[in-house]
């Protein structure tokens, strides 16, 4: 039997919930049984610990979900939970699934939508909760990574054929079965062509991203590039790409006698995802990070802008895929795929058939070929770009959109496929068709969470059935009793969501929590700029206010979430290298022409303040009061 107070705080919370669904659903859901239910429920806490919440009533949900779309019946038995006498239907919620399918377990011809909502917010609301990585989460998340890379070799060795074939001018007809096979890798490459015509990959402006990198150099040591890497250089060369202006090389001809030539691996690291174990990344070496992150930049934008893409392929909105999941829950007639592993399945080999050139020279010659697994073994890669790098999500989109289009004839139905990363929205009655060429590919389509039939699908984050959102509000952080940026800002968006649906004993309960470790919470007014909540209680509430003349405003002396900055000075020509590349608005002034007429004007209009010498560590914010 687990018997650690640390649990309370889920308890209160899945206590509070349940409590809220007997509110909404009294006619069917009595006190009494709200009472047996509560109690099995703190029970099998007790005895299994947060594995409960966080992956048996989960396994539950799937099997809901699953049973939604009517492929499956919803057979409770095997979850560990006892199924109602003469029914495959579980006791837990027994009730509310009785408003949904019959006895025999089949969705009901109107079931009630408000209880699909309810009973999918209990069974996940801890899914995703981020706890600390198990040794034998860690070394399956690894196994995984290194038997996709060896499921990856054949499908690399067949496009590679493929490619040297078409290179010295030859025929695929012999090394391509079916003809629509050849049909649609000729169809993809020309979509991609046409796509890129004009596309200039040596227009970037590089920059570095936000995550760590595999050679280890500090926040304020990313701009002294200390190696030179030959295939890099051979595209994107040093002195271009590298160095500020012209200046910069003459002043600092003498540290460049000192450069390295190499070419490092990338380097996995896992980090914390949520309760079903780690997420692995692949940190990629200071100077392929520069570049990927300018060139990744680029081709984001001719996506976005160009006639061809940007009504069917998103990198910043996810609103067209979550509208495409509520009208296909609507009537049916879309589908909603989840790609499995899909960072890892896109290999070089399927890369180097379908992209065109000058682009293809750019994205070989900017990715790492290998990287080295926790252990120190060097593994090389056949995919082409692993998690971390930022060229694996454009890549991936561009590589599914193009062979999705390309097996697909009706122009309407081309107009309807929508891809965001490996969320994709195809018409129901093509859905099997675009699974089966996806596949052919080497791509790998996760059934379990593809939606093709019924009313129930999900795409980037939006669950809907019949048209409406049943998307439950999931738990991610862990809660603390002391006082944490992290927890306070995260425990009030719950909260905050919570009561807009209705679920108005949890909200008070978790403001109770937050009350009680913080203290005074400011309630929303619509002009406060700080975490809030919808509704305190007037006693606690800021009691010191005050009004500020300057700013015209009433302010609150409450808590806000603050970042200790880190001030770091560094040569000049490379803080001026950091202000291209990082400051708002400020196009890369390309081979170093810093002191052109059209440069002096754009650093004249500057809107936006930028400091060179600033610096914020990462997971470094902090609580503090402050007027807002």
């Amino acid at each position: 039997m687990v018997n650690n107070k640390s649990l309370d705080p889920y308890k209160q919370i899945i206590a509070a919930l349940l409590s809220d669904v007997q509110t909404l659903h009294r006619s069917v859901f009595t006190p009494r049984s709200l009472r047996l239910t509560t109690q099995k429920v703190m029970r099998r806490i007790d005895r299994e610990g947060l594995s409960f919440l966080t992956k048996t009533l989960p396994r539950l949900g799937k099997a809901f979900d699953k049973a939604l779309l009517g492929e499956v019946t919803f057979d409770s038995t095997g979850w560990a939970l006892c199924a109602t006498p003469g029914s495959k239907l579980p006791k837990f919620l027994g009730e509310l699934f009785e408003l949904i399918f019959s006895h025999d377990a089949m969705v009901l011809q109107t079931p009630c939508v408000l209880s699909i909502k309810h009973i999918r917010q209990i069974l996940f609301v801890y899914y995703k909760l981020e706890l600390p990585n198990l040794p034998e989460d860690e070394a399956k998340v690894i196994s995984l990574f290194e038997k996709t890379e060896a499921d990856l070799v054949s499908y690399n060795d067949t496009f590679n054929n493929i490619v040297d074939t078409i290179s010295c001018g030859g025929s695929i007809s012999l090394q391509v079965q079916p003809v629509e096979a050849r049909v649609i890798i000729y169809k993809a490459r020309a979509r991609l062509k046409k796509l890129f015509a004009g596309f200039n990959p040596l227009d970037i402006r590089p920059r570095h991203g936000p995550g760590s990198v595999s050679s280890r150099e500090r926040l304020w040591e990313k701009y002294r590039f200390k190696r030179i890497n030959p295939r890099i250089n051979r595209t994107y060369p040093f002195d271009a790409y590298f160095c500020a202006s012209y200046g910069h090389i003459c002043d600092s001809y003498k540290n460049f006698e000192f450069l390295e030539e190499a070419d490092l691996p990338a380097k996995v690291i896992l980090v914390p995802k949520d309760s079903r174990g780690p997420r692995l990344i692949s940190c990629e070496p200071l100077e392929f990070q520069w570049i990927q992150q300018g060139l990744g930049s680029a081709i984001v934008r001719r996506v976005e802008s160009h006639p061809l893409t940007r009504y069917n392929i998103h990198f910043t909105d996810q609103c067209p895929n979550q509208c495409g999941a509520l009208l296909g829950s609507s009537h049916g007639r879309y589908a909603t795929l989840d790609l499995k592993e899909a960072s890892d399945r896109v290999t070089i080999g399927l890369v180097r058939l379908l992209f065109p050139e000058p682009l293809l020279g750019a994205l070989l010659d900017s990715r790492s070929q290998s990287t080295t697994l926790p252990c120190g073994k060097v593994l090389k890669l056949n995919k082409f770009a692993p998690m971390g790098s930022a060229l694996c999500f454009p890549i991936l989109a561009l590589t599914i959109w193009a062979i999705l289009t390309a097996c697909e004839d009706d122009a309407e139905a081309r107009k309807s496929i929508l891809v965001y990363g490996d969320d994709v929205v195809v018409e129901t009655a093509k859905a099997a068709h675009a699974t089966k060429w996806l596949e052919a590919f080497g791509l790998l389509v996760n059934r379990d969470k593809s939606c093709s039939s019924g009313f129930f699908r999900e795409s980037c984050g939006i669950d809907a059935y019949k048209g409406i959102n049943v998307t439950p509000v999931r738990i991610r952080t862990t809660w603390a009793s002391r006082p944490s940026p992290d927890v306070y800002t995260s425990y009030i968006a719950y909260a905050n969501s919570l009561y807009k649906q209705s679920f108005f004993e949890t909200y008070d309960k978790i403001v109770a929590m937050l009350l009680y470790t913080y203290g005074e919470i400011p309630e929303d007014d619509g002009y406060i700029t700080c975490p809030s909540l919808i509704e305190v209680p007037e006693l606690n509430q800021p009691k010191r206010r005050r009004v500020n003349t300057r700013l015209q405003k009433r302010e609150l002396l409450c808590w806000d979430v603050a970042v200790r900055p880190l001030s770091k000075e560094i040569d000049g020509w490379l803080m001026l290298l950091r202000f291209f590349s990082e400051a708002d608005h400020t196009p890369f002034l390309k081979k170093g022409l810093s002191t052109s007429r059209r440069s002096v004007s754009v650093l004249a209009e500057m809107p936006i303040p930028f400091s060179v010498r600033s610096y914020t560590r990462r997971n470094t914010s902090l609580l503090v009061k402050r007027w807002r």
